[in-house]
């Protein structure tokens, strides 16, 4: 029986073959930490005895969750991340270069057929470039810096089959959001997303990363998108040696198939205060709104600001409206500066913050008020989780962000879209 991405890299990392529900001890070939949870990583490795990591060449820190920091105990772990990358030897980003998950496919760090290892749930977008990407606890990532390898379940996979194009005013954001509510926060548990070439040409890069991103909101350990020309397009201008793309055999075995028409799809929201709680947006058309975030890692790229942008250009933000753009990374926001988006998005209103995970977790920036309603581009609206429990958050796309900015309700961006 052949098989899967998923199975077909953990057998290339393990020195065996491997296939659904064995048990692998596989090789990493890069670990990620960032500021939020490396302190705790240090701790248990100082527990366990270990001076040196496996391969500081391996190993890439960031920081980015509380860019610039708020208060003197974050700047502690943030210093204390410092030293450890630039003692270990790692590969180090500071404050305000970029969020991590934009980060390391940005700066080529990434590439097909890896098994990377992340000290944080959103580890699954650099499944968009066909790599094996999962998040993990200090714990783990601890123990994966001292030894270059993991233990895994090797998952199951879901086959997601795309068919049609999306209309007019809708997008990657809008899409994933939409599986999410059908299939639920638990309808992939331990599961690994495949996304083949069936339909998946009409998602743009920046939109498999949106996807790949957001694929742990319905349970997924990872999701991966096979390599077409888009793919090898965009890694040309980051990476220059060679790659070996991963693709499923004909004969595969996958636990489930799912097939989605992309020609029926309307944009969407997730209401308070889960991400499967998803609703055609004109459910809660009207809804007053305070605060939008434009941003974050799962659509501060450039993309995502160009589409709210386009919407927002000659007109202005709502008067009792704040719209915080949070660009993904520093080349993010340089590119978005030469190419007028900013321009367009400061004279509609908007408030620029530094790259960085800024409001999305409530860290340091961004904080709404009691009683408050935020649209967000961000990949979560748990309550408490932008740093109030009192407030709550809805999700969607960034041209429903711009769209809601004009109003200061929930607005269907298609009405701005002609």
């Amino acid at each position: 029986m052949g098989k899967t991405i998923s199975e077909k890299i953990l057998s290339l990392h393990s020195g065996k073959e491997v296939q659904a529900s064995d048990l692998a001890l596989a090789n990493v070939d890069l670990l990620m930490g960032h500021d939020w949870n490396t302190p705790l990583t240090i701790q248990v490795l100082k527990e366990m005895g270990v001076e040196r990591i496996f391969d500081p060449k391996k190993a890439v820190f960031v920081i980015d969750h509380a860019v610039p920091s708020p208060n003197e105990k974050v700047s502690a772990m943030q210093r204390e991340t410092e030293e450890f990358a630039r003692k270990q030897g790692a590969s180090l980003y500071l404050s305000g270069q970029g969020i991590c998950h934009q980060l390391l496919p940005e700066q080529g760090h990434i590439k097909p057929g890896m098994l990377v290892v992340g000290c944080d749930s959103h580890t699954t977008t650099y499944g968009a470039l066909n790599a094996f990407a999962i998040g993990v606890g200090s714990t783990d990532l601890a123990a994966a810096l001292a030894s270059g390898r993991i233990w895994l379940r090797v998952p199951e996979t879901i086959k997601v089959i795309f068919k049609n194009r999306l209309p007019k005013g809708v997008y990657a954001k809008d899409l994933i959001l939409n599986i999410i509510g059908r299939v639920t926060s638990e309808g992939a548990n331990y599961m690994a997303l495949e996304f083949g070439e069936d339909g998946v040409e009409e998602i743009s890069m920046d939109g498999r990363f949106t996807m790949a991103n957001m694929a742990v909101e319905m349970g997924a350990k990872a999701a991966l998108f096979e390599v077409d020309s888009k793919t090898r397009d965009w890694l040309s201008r980051r990476i220059s040696h060679s790659y070996e793309p991963i693709s499923p055999d004909p004969d595969s075995h996958y636990a489930k198939v799912w097939e989605w028409d992309l020609s029926s799809l309307v944009p969407q929201v997730a209401k308070p205060h889960n991400v499967d709680n998803v609703v055609p947006v004109t459910e809660v058309e009207g809804t007053e709104v305070h605060q939008g975030i434009l941003g974050t890692c799962t659509n501060g790229r450039v993309e995502d600001l160009k589409v709210a942008a386009e919407i927002l250009k000659g007109r202005k933000v709502f008067s009792d409206f704040r719209l915080i753009v949070v660009p993904a990374s520093k080349q993010v926001l340089m590119e978005a500066m030469r190419d007028g988006i900013l321009e367009t998005l400061l004279e509609a209103g908007a408030l620029i913050i530094p790259p960085g995970c800024g409001p999305c977790h409530g860290a340091s920036s961004g904080v709404p008020g009691d009683g408050e309603n935020v649209i967000s581009t961000a990949n979560r609206n748990f309550r408490g989780r932008m740093g109030n429990n009192k407030a709550s958050i809805y999700l969607a796309s960034p041209a429903t962000v711009a769209a809601s900015a004009i109003k200061g309700k929930i607005t269907d961006p298609r009405n701005y879209l002609g």
